[in-house]
């Protein structure tokens, strides 16, 4: 049976030639005056409006799903106006660092949250106008369809653009709709009456440009998300008014759908590949932080594999291989940062380190060594050397290394304690006792500070010193079994 070539009605049968229904010739004849006013218009359903379905639409569904988590937001917050960040982000908000690092489904649950009341209620009422024409024009399956993969995209153009932003709103999907109906009204995927497709086409229209500029005025309008939506449903309503314009083809239509939910797939690995690693980086800081090393070197290590030339992942690598005393594999990673930056001088003095803890003191003072030929006043680098030759039992070399380190930059951790061991061992017990003091001062107290001190003063006969190193000792024994 055919269709009318202008509202897509079903034509009586055995009909031949003939390509416009009879409402279609006397709604024209009617818009050119040839028409008396009172000439009845015979009543035929319009074809968009489907039969047998629930009378709870699937935008109904939608608007309640969204209602819902606002009143719980305004349950955990306890306002409607402006909810915090915490919330908005326990909620389930889009947030590129968190996003990016492998919550992938705050692209989902973001599109379900909003700021506060006012957010709420102007995307309800455009998602009710909306929704509510794109459902009646797709049918409810398609419908979901178009707002998922728009509403996702709009998530992924957001942490694109700028990842460093809470987005939250129904609106990346809401402007998907009304790019899809665009493409669809312009297109000519339903065969309306022109009039009707010239006025809804220029509203639609109004619409996504008024929002897009007045979005552009203010800065906590997350336009990039605007802007995928409206781009992804003008690319899906035009794939749908091309190749799969019938709804009674389902196949085609799903295989429509689907080449869209791939090319989304590819642009959220593709928006990873080039926005994540320094948010994935800095979750696995916070593994370390929370002592999760296995977590934090398993994220890093999906990192250097996806990005072999990304020399700053495969230093942080090494560290953490260094923190689990996993030497081979730090040695391995700190060479690999060298070979992709070989002026990288902090890889260089912690390789020395790890050389150092394997005891393979002659490649560690060749480690410290190259540092110190670039530039002979890196305190690091001479502290290295200082540890190296102390280690050797070459204390009276390592003591002015150890000095010239403090001088050149004091803060340089366990300096002050190294330099009172080598004044230690060769019985210089006041330069010791001066030197774990400064240790004291600089880096705070431990047991094993205070023990090295106790020791110094009894040998110097300071028995009531000792005596209180020795309780100290204790008692910070006692706080760090406590």
């Amino acid at each position: 049976m055919a269709n009318c070539v202008q509202c897509g009605r079903k034509l009586p049968p055995l009909t031949f030639g003939k390509k416009i229904c009879q409402w279609c010739v006397q709604h024209e004849r009617a818009q050119q005056g040839e028409l008396d006013d009172d000439a009845p218009q015979p009543v035929m359903a319009a074809p968009w409006v489907r039969r047998g379905e629930s009378t709870i639409t699937l935008t109904h569904v939608i608007f309640g799903a969204n209602l819902a988590v606002f009143l719980a937001m305004v349950a955990a917050s306890g306002s409607a106006m402006d909810f915090p960040g915490p919330v908005m982000f326990h909620f389930g908000a889009n947030f590129g660092p968190y996003t990016l690092s492998g919550q992938w489904w705050r692209l989902f649950t973001y599109m379900f949250l909003h700021g506060g009341i006012m957010h709420i209620a102007f995307n309800m009422w455009c998602l009710w106008d909306l929704g509510a024409l794109c459902e009646s024009l797709y049918g409810r399956w398609t419908y979901a369809a178009i707002y998922l993969l728009t509403g996702v995209s709009g998530g992924l153009a957001s942490v694109a653009w700028n990842p460093r932003v809470l987005s939250v709103g129904a609106s990346g999907a809401i402007f998907g709709l009304a790019g899809a109906l665009i493409a669809s009204f312009y297109l000519g995927e339903f065969s309306l009456p022109s009039v009707a497709i010239k006025g809804t086409l220029r509203s639609l229209l109004f619409f996504a440009g008024f929002n897009l500029f007045f979005g552009s005025l203010f800065p906590g309008i997350d336009n990039g998300c605007h802007i995928g939506g409206l781009v992804s449903g003008l690319i899906l309503g035009a794939l749908i008014a091309r190749l799969a314009p019938q709804s009674d083809a389902p196949l085609r239509r799903a295989g429509v759908l689907g080449l869209v939910a791939l090319a989304v797939l590819g642009a959220g690995l593709g928006v990873r590949q080039w926005r994540s690693a320094p948010f994935r980086m800095a979750r696995a800081f916070e593994s370390l932080s929370e002592n999760r090393p296995d977590r934090a070197i398993a994220n890093l290590q999906a990192i250097v594999k996806e990005k072999p030339n990304f020399a700053e992942g495969h230093y942080v690598l090494a560290h953490a291989y260094f923190n689990q005393e996993k030497y081979p594999q730090a040695e391995a990673e700190f060479k690999r940062v060298l070979e992709l930056n070989p002026q990288y001088k902090d890889a260089r003095f912690n390789l020395g380190l790890v050389y150092l803890s394997e005891r393979r003191l002659d490649d560690a003072r060749t480690a410290f060594s190259q540092v110190l030929a670039n530039d002979p006043n890196d305190a690091d680098a001479h502290y290295g050397l200082g540890l190296v030759l102390a280690e050797s039992g070459n204390y009276e070399a390592a003591i002015p290394e150890l000095k010239q380190a403090i001088s050149l930059g004091p803060q340089v951790p366990g300096v002050y304690s190294e330099l009172g061991n080598a004044y230690a061992n060769l019985k210089m017990y006041d330069d010791a006792i001066a030197a774990y003091i400064g240790s004291r001062e600089k880096d705070g107290d431990s047991p094993d500070l205070e023990k090295a001190l106790a020791e110094c003063y009894q040998v110097k006969g300071m028995t009531q010193q000792a005596q209180e190193a020795r309780n100290r000792a204790a008692q910070l024994e006692s706080g760090q079994h406590n």
